[in-house]
């Protein structure tokens, strides 16, 4: 999964690297254009085109006998029984579509929320890195979650910062959550790479500090499909690593339009819509 994850990383990186310091409003317009004229042609390949427009006629045709008929109750309800079934037909027509666009339509999706979903640190802002052990994790030097020390993992975790980051607070142990927390400041802009030590090992975890429409991880987990799936932006953990996950917390602001703070899905989402609709034509799409 990672090596497709790479492929796309390098993928979107590459699309959305013009529009990095733009609006974000003009990337997400790039690439619901290019989506949209995909859609289409996966639905025109993937759809019944004649059986869609045939519906669609008769959907029609009923509309237009309730009018003509519209001083008949029983025409009416007969008429109103149709348009439901056919419908359900027309929408039975769109599931084979719909269930190819799917899976590339989570890939993508997955890609634009680490460029979107998150802005990043600005210098003297802080953020918080938080480690959560594996259920039972022993740490190798210390105590961790199956350790003896009643200290626990403090002993054994410990988090490194390159120049240009800061440590901001001491570590926070949360037992019940399995978690170490610390703070950590931005110092200047750039991307960083933190170093978590858990006994003998170590694993990193990559922080940008920038207000460019860059790829943001903020979280590094411990592999797992569904994980891969949703969060695709960093390499997985080693299996045999005694941690569930790395985080930091970036904030998530929505994309600004109009003075309107929207989240950058449903912005997504409608700019799809609108311009799938506005290009069937052109394409000779039946929607």
């Amino acid at each position: 999964m990672w090596i497709l994850n790479n492929i796309l990383n390098m993928v979107f990186d590459g699309l959305l690297f013009p529009f990095r310091t733009l609006h974000p409003l003009v990337g997400l317009t790039v690439v619901s254009v290019l989506g949209s004229i995909g859609m289409l042609m996966a639905y025109k390949k993937t759809s019944n085109q004649d059986g869609i427009e045939a519906v669609k006629r008769q959907i029609h045709a009923c509309i237009y006998e309730i009018r003509l008929f519209s001083d008949d109750f029983r025409a009416i309800m007969v008429a109103q029984f149709r348009i439901l079934r056919h419908n359900l037909r027309y929408l039975g027509l769109s599931l084979v579509p719909v269930m190819w666009m799917i899976i590339p339509f989570v890939l993508v999706v997955a890609q634009m929320q680490f460029h979107y979903g998150y802005s990043g640190l600005e210098p003297g802002e802080t953020a918080i890195v938080k480690v959560v052990l594996k259920d039972g994790a022993n740490l190798s030097g210390g105590g961790g979650a199956g350790g003896s020390s009643s200290a626990g993992p403090g002993d054994a975790l410990s988090l490194e910062a390159p120049d240009g980051l800061a440590l901001d607070s001491p570590q926070l142990w949360i037992p019940e959550l399995n978690e170490v927390d610390w703070r950590i400041e931005a110092v200047e802009r750039g991307n960083f790479e933190l170093v978590v030590r858990a006994g003998s090992d170590s694993y990193s975890k990559f922080v940008r500090v920038s207000d460019d429409v860059v790829r943001r991880s903020p979280i590094r987990h411990s592999g797992g499909f569904l994980d891969s799936l949703l969060y695709p932006a960093e390499r997985p953990l080693p299996p045999d690593s005694p941690i569930e996950s790395i985080s930091v917390i970036y904030p998530e602001p929505g994309v600004s339009v109009l003075g309107w703070e929207i989240n950058w899905l449903i912005l997504f989402i409608v700019l799809l819509i609108v311009i799938a609709f506005a290009l069937r034509k052109p394409f000779g799409v039946q929607l």
